[in-house]
């Protein structure tokens, strides 16, 4: 079950909750019993080697850009 973090409007705590992705938005109370809470965004995990970070994108080729892939820019 996915973990989601929010943060307390009222006190400032920040807390986590596991829930299903059907209720991620559902609103939460903090610990301390406080309603005014907002869903914060978190970065995701996903499996693999963590050997460094990823390799940078190689430049040139490939065209892109543009509704059409770049062949028209003339």
């Amino acid at each position: 079950m996915p973990r989601y973090e929010y943060r307390c409007r009222s006190c400032g705590d920040t807390f986590e909750l596991s829930r299903p992705m059907a209720e991620s938005s559902a609103p939460a109370s903090c610990p301390a019993g406080h309603d005014d809470t907002v869903k914060l965004l978190s970065t995701v995990a996903v499996g693999g080697s963590s050997s460094g970070p990823a390799p940078a994108p190689s430049p040139g080729g490939g065209g892109g850009g543009g509704c059409c892939g770049g062949g028209c820019c003339g």
